[in-house]
């Protein structure tokens, strides 16, 4: 069996210290092979919320996979937005990964942030045409199609019956793409609650499962995160919602 936790919308900056305090015990005692992150570790992309997230996530002593959110994208810095928006959270995430790869389980990164949008919102989702061709090559390596292959983005794809809304651009094209490359699953976060849905596709099914949040902005549901199982080509997902 493989073991992953997946955590989203942390916040560091308007986190929840309780929260965080919990979901640190459960990493010690359950050890899961790698706990991922759906974005927005932070709330401004402030180099001290860089630093705080960077140094609790380290204290989980876990490997740690990031995928960014909108709001780890500088808010206030326009030149760092165009020419380096992702650049202190691909730093964090290279001390955090070190290459670990997991025997039945394939993890690909679908970026759906944007440093800039034909939009007023720029805080909603959109899958541009290099995000996808990049997800595809990964979905389609010959190396991984016996494993379980699972996306991960921030925001969700379609719609997902929450309080709030992905309205993410480009999003139920690229569902059906990854679904014909051969994904089993999309992972994300944004909204700040759980869902677990099997979604139709051209291709065929494919589950889409979103975590809630461990920061101070709750919506319907208390701090949560999910718990992934692997074992025996079967993906499991238990919500686990501080009490």
């Amino acid at each position: 069996m493989t073991l992953l936790f997946h955590a989203s919308d942390l916040h560091f900056g308007a986190e929840d210290s309780a929260a965080l305090a919990w979901f640190k015990q459960v990493v010690t005692d359950q050890q899961p092979e790698i706990v991922i992150i759906t974005g927005d570790l932070t709330m401004r992309a402030r180099s001290a919320e860089f630093a705080a997230a960077q140094a609790w996530l380290a204290d989980l002593g876990r490997p740690v996979l990031i995928e960014p959110g909108n709001h780890d994208l500088p808010y206030f810095n326009p030149v760092r937005r165009i020419w380096r928006p992702y650049g202190r959270v691909m730093r964090l995430q290279e001390q955090l990964h070190e290459g670990v790869t997991l025997d039945h389980v394939h993890l690909v990164s679908l970026r759906t942030t944007a440093r800039v949008q034909w939009r007023f919102n720029w805080s909603k989702g959109r899958v541009g045409k290099r995000a996808l061709h990049q997800a595809l090559q990964a979905l389609g390596d010959p190396g991984h199609h016996t494993k379980l292959r699972i996306v991960l983005a921030h925001h969700p794809l379609i719609e997902a019956e929450t309080q709030s809304s992905g309205r993410t651009t480009g999003g139920r094209a690229a569902l059906e793409a990854i679904a014909a490359a051969g994904a089993d699953a999309v992972l994300s976060g944004h909204v700040h609650d759980p869902f677990d849905l099997n979604v139709e596709t051209q291709a065929g099914p494919i589950r889409l499962i979103g975590a809630g949040t461990l920061s101070e902005r709750v919506r319907a549901t208390r701090p949560s995160f999910n718990r992934l199982t692997v074992a025996d080509g079967k993906l499991d997902a238990q919500v686990c919602a501080m009490d």
